[in-house]
Formats: C-alpha cells, sequence, structure tokens
C-alpha cells in the first residue's frame, strides 16, 4: 500500500469540517509542503474518514443523476436552496427570496420540475399532473430508472 501524502490528519479535518474547497487544499497542501494531491483525493479521504460533506445532498427533492452541462440550471440551483433550507441550513444572501419567488411561481402555474438528462436543457417546467403528490416541487422519476449516484 503507498505512503499516504496527509501529513496532519487532523489540520486536514478541521479544513474539510470548516468547509475549506479541495481545490484550496489543494494548494495549501503544495504551498506547506510540497506535496502535488487532486481534488478527487480529497473527496475520497472525506468520504473514508466519515467526515460530513459539505454540500446538502437530498435524493428526495433531486433523484437523478445530473449531467455535467445541467449543473448550473436555475432548477436544480432552486432544488439545492430548498435542500438545504429542509436540512435547517440559513440560505445566504437573496436565496431564501429567490426560493421563495421560485416556489411561489411552481404553485401559481401548477408546474412541477421534470429532468431528462438526455436533452440539451436538461430540466423543464411541465404541468402538475394528479399523481404528482401536494406540494411536490418535482415530477418523480419512472420506477426503473437510475438514481442519482451518491458521493
Amino acid at each position: 500500500m503507498p505512503a499516504t501524502k496527509v501529513q496532519d490528519e487532523r489540520e486536514v479535518k478541521e479544513w474539510l469540517e470548516a468547509g475549506k474547497p479541495y481545490s484550496w487544499i489543494v494548494q495549501q497542501y503544495k504551498e506547506l509542503y510540497n506535496i502535488e494531491t487532486t481534488v478527487p483525493m480529497w473527496s475520497a479521504y472525506r468520504r473514508r474518514k466519515g467526515i460530513k460533506r459539505r454540500v446538502t445532498r437530498d435524493t428526495d427533492l433531486i433523484p437523478w443523476k445530473i449531467a455535467p452541462e445541467h449543473m448550473l440550471a436555475y432548477p436544480l440551483v432552486m432544488l439545492r436552496a430548498e435542500a438545504r433550507q429542509r436540512a435547517g441550513e440559513e440560505l445566504k444572501g437573496r436565496a431564501a427570496s429567490k426560493l421563495a419567488n421560485w416556489k411561489k411561481m411552481l404553485e401559481e402555474t401548477g408546474q412541477v420540475v421534470y429532468y431528462d438528462r438526455d436533452t440539451a436543457d436538461g430540466f423543464f417546467y411541465v404541468p402538475r399532473e394528479d399523481s404528482d403528490p401536494e406540494g411536490a416541487l418535482i415530477r418523480r422519476p419512472r420506477a426503473g430508472l437510475r438514481p442519482q449516484v451518491e458521493d
């Protein structure tokens, strides 16, 4: 088994728990220890050590495997904000008012979010159906579709 590049586990744990970006840790390790590391290395380290992930995940709100080209789509940004709010996290800046306005728009127009990763746009607003639960923000994928990949 190769020797670990991690010089001080306590230090790294503090950085990860403080929410430091992996790219920042890569840079710190280069400057402090002259050791080349990578973002995936730190992601794997966090997972192996059982350190809480920095991004709130809610597979009830985002049950799909999102294509890379759709990662910044506004409906996804809003669903992530809703996930953070449901998890009790404080939304920063104007995020809370944007989320409230977005949810109001969905309610007033009778729409939910639908995702199809095989399309250019990915996310769509579609009319709410009787099968959509009361207050639902998304159209649930049909059974048998591949769920979101967990990190």
